[in-house]
């Protein structure tokens, strides 16, 4: 059984479709693996059971009277609990929502459950998402499966550690500053921030806004990418939706990179600082990359200005969204959202535009600098897994992290250019935590990322190492 929570969910959907195994038992494998493990990862915060295995048998039957089945038919899915699940609690996890159970879902929940998906349960987040590090006064700390007492990163936490810890094949997420990358290379799994408008977000209070997005999560590059195929595609409601149909994403992805220009950007051109421990771990990339016939050589595009776009993107946001529930309820909203609002509400107006013409420059300049590459490496994280007990690491290699987002700016920085990011397993340190390497592509070339990304991971196979639970 514990193989079984451990195939790849394209293997899985093959067996499912050729009736080798049922939903019923799979997602019974699953469920007993949540009963076993999830008290000490607390990745899954609220479970349906019950409906999950009604849900399996409709599936079981429907496939048995030769009706039609989606190309998820009989997965077991969990749920990122910032996203609305239908007559299942979502909190948010805010003590504002300990109960809510909205009444309809949302989109990328709508679309997973509509492809044959098995909706398991919620997974945990910190407050309204928002940090890199799951926590929140709801549900306590998500605790890395790697290594228990340290962070699965955020705010896609307990989606990560449910993956890595085998309790569901496929989850989702949502990724402003690098809730679907950061958790993703804290717990040895993949996770995919699209370009925006790839997976259309509805319903969106800013519509129009392009910093955060919802992505698929998996265990290999392949099974992110079968997700995405039923993700993807246009939504009329949505404005910035893409037109392009999702379907082609679940094509075999190949695993030569012969001729591919790739550019390598160990610390984001002095942008960023990095713990020697997981450069030293990335290192070694570039070798596998040249032996699966890439041209690799270090290069980095001009992120001047991406600070402060995202910076200043993200606060309006914050502002817009809980500005006015912190006036209501100031005591229940966390300092870090409270700090966040604050700086969007001191915005003016020049402020905002300033920081969209150095959006429109930035975009520029990456489209031309992906003229001269395919694809750009970086590391995920700039830092390794860190003790739950901390709100976010104030140093890293002796320079000060002021607040709650400097931590992560490997991939904020890259939030603000509009391009798709892959994060897959990049290796383990010594002493055995995972290092996640981040495959960047030009805008609308979230098709090449997963490419690369899969070729990278056939190579090297750091995702098929388990953590000893």
């Amino acid at each position: 059984m514990t193989d079984l929570c451990f195939l790849p969910a394209t293997e899985l959907a093959a067996m499912l479709r050729a009736r080798e195994i049922s939903a019923r038992e799979l997602l019974d494998a699953s469920l007993d693996r949540i009963e076993r493990l999830n008290p000490a990862v607390n990745a899954v915060v609220t479970l349906d059971a019950e409906g999950a295995r009604a849900a399996a048998d409709a599936a079981d039957a429907a496939l048995a009277a030769g009706r039609p089945v989606g190309p998820l038919h009989g997965l077991p899915v969990a749920h990122k609990d910032t996203h609305a699940t239908g007559g299942m609690r979502t909190t948010w996890g805010s003590p504002l929502h300990p109960n809510t159970v909205p009444a309809r879902d949302e989109l990328v929940v709508a679309r997973l459950k509509a492809a044959g998906a098995i909706r398991v349960g919620k997974t945990n987040v910190p407050e309204f998402a928002a940090g890199s590090h799951t926590f929140n006064p709801l549900f306590g700390a998500t605790h890395n499966p790697y290594r228990h007492g340290l962070s699965a990163g955020g705010s896609s936490g307990g989606a990560a550690a449910a993956l890595a810890a085998g309790m569901v094949p496929l989850a989702e997420g949502s990724d402003m500053g690098g809730s679907l990358r950061n958790p993703a290379g804290f717990c040895n799994v993949v996770g995919l921030r699209p370009t925006p408008g790839r997976v259309p977000t509805w319903p969106s209070p800013m519509g129009w806004s392009q910093l955060s997005v919802q992505g698929p999560m998996g265990r290999t590059v392949a099974d992110v990418a079968l997700q995405l195929s039923v993700l993807a595609g246009p939504d009329r409601r949505v404005p910035i939706a893409l037109d392009d149909d999702g379907a082609g994403f679940a094509a075999p992805l190949p695993e030569s990179l012969a001729g591919l220009r790739v550019a390598w950007a160990p610390d984001l051109g002095g942008r960023v600082t990095v713990d020697p421990a997981i450069s030293s771990v990335l290192a070694s990339s570039v070798e596998v990359f040249e032996g699966l016939g890439a041209h690799v050589e270090a290069a980095c595009p001009d992120l001047s200005g991406a600070d402060e776009v995202f910076g200043t993107l993200r606060a309006w946001v914050f502002d817009a969204n809980f500005g006015e529930l912190i006036r209501k309820y100031p005591d229940q909203v966390k300092q870090s959202i409270q700090w966040n609002a604050a700086k969007g509400a001191e915005l003016t107006g020049s402020d905002v535009s300033r920081a969209e013409v150095a959006h429109t420059a930035l975009y520029e300049r990456m489209v031309a600098f992906f003229d001269e590459f395919d694809v750009l490496l970086a590391p995920t994280t700039q830092v390794l897994p860190f003790p739950v007990e901390l709100e976010y690491p104030t140093e890293i290699g002796g320079v000060p992290q002021e607040n709650y987002l400097e931590w992560m700016r490997s991939c904020t920085l890259i939030s603000a250019t509009g391009c798709p990011a892959l994060s897959v397993p990049g290796g383990f340190t010594p002493d055995g935590l995972p290092v996640g390497l981040q495959i960047i592509g030009a805008p609308r070339a979230d098709r090449r990322v997963l490419e690369v990304g899969h070729a990278f991971e056939r190579a090297t196979r750091f995702g098929q190492r388990r953590p000893a639970l």
